[in-house]
This record gives structure tokens, C-alpha cells and sequence, in this order.
């Protein structure tokens, strides 16, 4: 798959036709498949060492699946996601607990992803329960100290428990755990989707902060465009469980070719009033698709007002597109559509 403006940093991450589909049954003691929800239907990126890889896409468009996937908690249909060269959905027992150490997750959700009946200490310095060999136990309460002050908390508060915090201050625990075993990847899904709007700049801005002070590789999952853009290197956009395009963040927002993707930046706020006014609001009309049920050829296609027979028919690929092909510049990246055309949806400044 071809790729362009990516960083100069060797693949850590390598997915490729990953696939997630949750069988349909029928009867009671009998059952009997009759369909099957494709909750991911044919993912394919990369992520280099210290990139923030950005998915975006509306709410259950599959990228949740694809961050459980990544770190095993889900295994794929199909496909492979290859760690260093290793493909981690063949692993089990020791191998792929040693894997999982490497690649971390913080989860999306401050106030479910942390035990309620677990100080903080117990919750950071769990993982050291489970990877012994990372910290001594004499070690540990001094480590679980140090990630509270990375994190921006005080250290004293190692004896408080999840109740005696913030949205925000829990995110940044779930943070400090995620860092506990000094992880090379770390999967963040929506990570500040449940906190107030000045909160979530604090822990956008904490992640930018760690990434170069542990040498860390974001796969980062919003729905919010603007942060998504503030934090990321490249950005992937899905729908119905694919990626449809993916490409530098100044050629997915200042040079979106897939027509989704136009209609998904089109509704991002803007500021600037005038600019507001030059803007060309794209709505879709119908609603999402079935994942159940997609649609033949393009997923996209039943919302597209390009729409042809050929979208009917077939698939179309993640590449360049025809029309960018042998040509130079920021619109020349993959995206999956026939008819792709550069368009400028958020006014220049």
C-alpha cells in the first residue's frame, strides 16, 4: 500500500487485511450462523517509531475493534498485525505476554477503566505484579511515585483512591499505568472524549509532551478532527469498517480527495466568522449502513452524491487515485474512491 509523507522512523506496527467479524446465530440449543456484524472489514496501516497515527471516523465505524485488536484483546477474523516483523495474533501464553508489554492501551473511559476498590498506587503498580522482572518490589512504590509526577499529579496522593479524583486527574492515571512498563506503542481510544473541553487540552497536550520523553508511538483514536490534527503525524480515516483515506495531516485536512472525508471536515467548527461564511457545508443524507448488511462495491457509496454504477460493482483499493497518479504534490495520497477530487473544505487562513 502506498503511503506518502510518512516519518523517517523504521515500521514497529504493521496491519494488514485485518478483519473482525461477529457471528449472527439463530435457535437456542441448535445455532446456526445466519450472518455475521463486520465490525472491521479490511484494515491496512502502518505505524513507524515515535509517530502518532491518528483514526478518526463517526461513532461505530470500527475503531474501537481495531485498538482492542492491537493490543489482543480481541482476536482478528483474519488478517495480521506485526510487531517488529512478528505477527502477534499467532501468539499466545509467554510469547504474547511479553509482546503486550510493549504495547500499552489507555482506555476511553476515565471512570470504568479504573478499579474502584484499588488505590492508586495498586492501580499503577499492578502491572509490576504481572511483569515482576520490571521493578523489584522494594522499587515499586517509589516507580508508582515517579509516574504520578510525570503525569502532573502529586506523589502523595498514591494511598487515594478513583472516587478522590477528577475525570481529568483519572485520565492521567490510566495514563501513568499505561507508561508503568515503559511500552514502545501505546493505543489510546478517545482518550479525552469524556472530559470537559479545557481538560482535554491538558492530556493532549501531556501525551505530545511524554511521547518524546519515552519514546513512544501513538496509534491515537478520536472523533474529534481538531484534536486528532493537533497531535498526529499521519491520519486515517475510517468508515464502516475500513480505512478509506490515509495520508500527512496537511494532506488529509488541506487536501481531502475521498468525498467522506470532505463531508467529515466540512463539519468541523470554524472559528473565524468570515471564514465560516466562504465554507461549503457538505451534508450526507441517509444514515450509515448496516455493518450487518454493507452495501456491494464502495461502502460509501449509498451517502455519496459521486455515486455511479461502477461503485456498484467494484471495490475500490487504497492507493493513489488514478487521477493523482505520475502527478506531485499533498493531494497525491490513498484513498479509496473512483472518482476521487482534490477539494479545499476548511477555508485557508
Amino acid at each position: 500500500m502506498p503511503q506518502t509523507s510518512e516519518p523517517a522512523g523504521e515500521p514497529i506496527l504493521e496491519v494488514s487485511g485485518l478483519v473482525k467479524h461477529y457471528p449472527l446465530t439463530q435457535g437456542i440449543l441448535f445455532k446456526k450462523q445466519i450472518g455475521a456484524v463486520k465490525a472491521v472489514d479490511g484494515v491496512d496501516f502502518t505505524l513507524r517509531q515515535g509517530e502518532t497515527l491518528g483514526i478518526v471516523g463517526e461513532s461505530g465505524c470500527g475503531k474501537s475493534t481495531v485498538a482492542k485488536m492491537l493490543v489482543n484483546l480481541e482476536r482478528p477474523t483474519a488478517g495480521a498485525i506485526k510487531y517488529k516483523g512478528e505477527d502477534i495474533t499467532k501468539l499466545s501464553g509467554r510469547a504474547l505476554k511479553a509482546v503486550r508489554r510493549n504495547i500499552q492501551m489507555v482506555f476511553q473511559d476515565p471512570y470504568t477503566s479504573l478499579n474502584p476498590r484499588m488505590t492508586v498506587g495498586d492501580i499503577i503498580g499492578e502491572p509490576y505484579e504481572i511483569h515482576p522482572e520490571v521493578a523489584p518490589k522494594g522499587d515499586r512504590r517509589k516507580r508508582v511515585q515517579d509516574l504520578l509526577d510525570v503525569v502532573g499529579l502529586n506523589p502523595e496522593y498514591i494511598n487515594r483512591y478513583p472516587h478522590q479524583f477528577s475525570g481529568g486527574q483519572r485520565q492521567r492515571i490510566g495514563i501513568a499505568r499505561g507508561l508503568a512498563l515503559r511500552p514502545e506503542i501505546i493505543v489510546a481510544d478517545e482518550p479525552v472524549s469524556a472530559l470537559d473541553v479545557s481538560v482535554q487540552a491538558q492530556v493532549v497536550n501531556l501525551l505530545d509532551g511524554l511521547q518524546s520523553e519515552f519514546d513512544l508511538s501513538y496509534v491515537f483514536i478520536a472523533h474529534d478532527l481538531s484534536i486528532v490534527r493537533h497531535i498526529s503525524d499521519r491520519v486515517g480515516v475510517m468508515y464502516l469498517g475500513r480505512v478509506v483515506e490515509i495520508g500527512s495531516d496537511t494532506e488529509i485536512y488541506d487536501h481531502p480527495t475521498h468525498p467522506y472525508t470532505q463531508a467529515l471536515l466540512s463539519a468541523v467548527p470554524v472559528p473565524d466568522p468570515s471564514a465560516r461564511d466562504r465554507r461549503e457545508r457538505i451534508i450526507l443524507h441517509g444514515d450509515v449502513p448496516s455493518p450487518a448488511d454493507p452495501p456491494s462495491g464502495c461502502p460509501f457509496r449509498t451517502r455519496c452524491w459521486k455515486a455511479q454504477e461502477r461503485c456498484a460493482r467494484e471495490v475500490p483499493l487504497l492507493v493513489v487515485p488514478e487521477a493523482f497518479r505520475g502527478a506531485e504534490g499533498p493531494a497525491v495520497h490513498p484513498s479509496s474512491c473512483h472518482f476521487a477530487e482534490e477539494m479545499q473544505v476548511v477555508p485557508s487562513e
